[in-house]
């Protein structure tokens, strides 16, 4: 297994993300990976009650490095580095859990989504496995503490690289880049990839299927909206009719990963190689097209 990366800071990793830009962007395109961060301070994990592998279930391993190639084919690729069981960039800035607190939350607080309800806010109660992550309940500062030093500097770097991206451009598509577990998905929703567009909302059609046939040709079985349609990043920056398109690509960890041990497999380098034929078609297909 690979050893997750420490950091002595109990609230962030410094810098929370990495931001890759190319020397000149030459493409409408932002790709971005939420939840592949897996640096875990000493202070969260003496606070869980779970390893660090099992804390790593939640993680989407390795996907920032599937679409490495990104910045040199002339495309920013923005990856947290905070892992998304200590603050998930894919929700809301403030969906918080109130039974996880010590003290009444702020009345701001959004506390009744669904995501909340199901342990998966913005300060996780569980990881991706199911298993409760913390020995006992947190204070309010802490959660604070998590979403000014995570969340809003990466949303910040986001929204930076589309507003530079538009403004170059006049069009945006980002690439939420994600990875889904072969494991537990049920036969008749086995796909290599899922693309979410929010049933149709965050995308335009014409974007969505260049990106599904791009992949199609590349060998691979795509579905869309289904079980995944786009989270937090997809549904909130996905804006077609100000030219501004979100797409969530969800990856079988299948492909490329031992997901038991949370480890590249040996066809992990010949995956990353068919991402970075991916990257150029589509690259090559929006520069004729357009979005």
């Amino acid at each position: 297994m690979d050893l997750p990366l420490s950091n002595p800071d109990l609230h962030a990793a410094d810098p929370p993300f990495v931001l890759v830009t190319p020397a000149v962007q030459t493409v409408p395109l932002v790709f971005v990976s939420a939840h592949s961060g897996r640096r875990y301070s000493a202070a969260f994990l003496a606070a869980a009650r779970l390893d660090p592998l099992a804390l790593r279930r939640s993680e989407d391993s390795f996907v920032e490095e599937l679409f490495e190639a990104a910045p040199r084919l002339g495309a920013p690729l923005l990856a947290a580095h905070f892992p998304r069981a200590f603050c998930d960039p894919n929700r809301e800035a403030w969906e918080l859990d109130p039974g996880m607190f010590d003290e009444e939350l702020p009345s701001w607080v959004n506390t009744t989504s669904a995501r909340v309800g199901a342990g998966l806010g913005t300060i996780a109660r569980i990881v991706g496995s199911g298993e409760t992550i913390y020995r006992q309940k947190l204070q309010f500062a802490d959660a604070e503490a998590r979403v000014r030093g995570c969340w809003q500097p990466f949303h910040t770097a986001l929204q930076d690289a589309i507003d530079t991206t538009s403004a170059r451009f006049g069009t945006c598509l980002v690439i939420d880049c994600h990875s889904m577990p072969g494991m537990s998905l049920a036969p008749n929703m086995l796909a290599n990839f899922v693309l979410g567009d929010a049933h149709g909302t965050s995308c335009a059609p014409r974007a969505t299927r260049l990106v599904e046939r791009t992949l199609v040709d590349l060998g691979y079985s795509v579905r869309r909206n289904d079980p995944y349609a786009g989270g937090f990043i997809t549904r909130h920056y996905g804006r077609p009719r100000e030219d501004v398109h979100a797409l969530q690509i969800e990856i079988c960890r299948k492909l490329y990963m031992d997901e038991s041990r949370i480890e590249r497999s040996i066809r992990f380098d010949q995956f990353q190689q068919d991402i970075t034929a991916f990257i150029v078609t589509l690259a090559a297909q929006i520069g004729t097209a357009g979005l």
